[in-house]
């Protein structure tokens, strides 16, 4: 876990936005979606201090030595830009892009995280991660999981010559996608909900701030009876995402709030 504190003098508004999964269905959709997430980008450039963009950015993503994905380079230049010009990226790998390495961080500049991070920020206490794995249950995933972060499976992958690779990786990701597209939100039965009172109990948080849901929720958890006098009540905030709802979190210094994009 990583854990910074940030004055309120430099903070501008830090933004929150998960799962693009720019590449689906197919191109001439997601040239549409990347076009508003680009538009968007532009609109708070302005007022941006940080963006967190916390996974699926992509559907699908592979870097093979000397070569990466077609597509997305309005995003790519837009985040290029946004980099150059001071704000800072963060980037979290999710279940459908695990497989960004170098290039990313090296282009854009930004900086990548693979597991749950916390930072306080003007006296606020984030807990960050993307969400996939998390929480109870759902082992099958968790091991494919771990086969997909071993080196061997990314080395074997990686031999694939990208037009085959490229394929079966799109139908895994469909696959994927179609397991996470249940929009109804279950209360204290979501498994990022028990999650986060799991890590509620050990410390508090003010946000805990996940994607891979694909539904926008901001919902309070109260305090933990094991809390500190004076603890209020956390938030669990969910992001949704791009293909439908457009949701994406802001943290203007004070609070957050969940939007969305019109």
């Amino acid at each position: 876990m990583i854990s910074r504190n940030l004055s309120l003098r430099s903070v501008a508004n830090i933004y929150f936005l998960s799962d693009f999964h720019l590449g689906a269905p197919d191109y001439e959709k997601s040239l549409v979606r990347e076009k508003k997430i680009v538009a968007f980008l532009d609109s708070i450039k302005k007022d941006a201090s940080e963006i967190y963009l916390m996974g699926d950015v992509f559907d699908f993503w592979f870097e093979y030595g000397k070569a990466i994905p077609k597509g997305f380079v309005r995003l790519l230049g837009k985040l290029a830009e946004l980099s150059d010009s001071g704000i800072k990226l963060h980037y979290f790998t999710g279940n459908h892009d695990m497989w960004v390495f170098d290039y990313l961080p090296k282009e854009l500049n930004l900086t990548i995280y693979r597991k749950p991070i916390t930072r306080e920020i003007n006296g606020k206490k984030f807990y960050l991660a993307h969400g996939d794995g998390l929480g109870p249950g759902d082992y099958g995933y968790k091991f494919i999981k771990m086969v997909f972060a071993s080196k061997i499976c990314q080395w074997l992958f990686a031999r694939i010559h990208p037009n085959l690779g490229m394929s079966i990786a799109q139908f895994w990701s469909g696959q994927s996608r179609k397991l996470t597209q249940e929009l109804h939100f279950h209360g204290e039965e979501e498994w990022l909900v028990t999650y986060s009172r799991e890590v509620l109990k050990k410390e508090h948080f003010d946000y805990l701030i996940f994607g891979h849901r694909h539904l926008p929720v901001d919902y309070a958890l109260a305090p933990s009876p094991s809390g500190k006098a004076g603890e209020g009540v956390s938030r669990y905030i969910n992001l949704g995402e791009w293909v439908n709802y457009f949701s994406y979190a802001v943290f203007e210094g004070k609070d957050i709030q969940l939007k969305y994009y019109k």
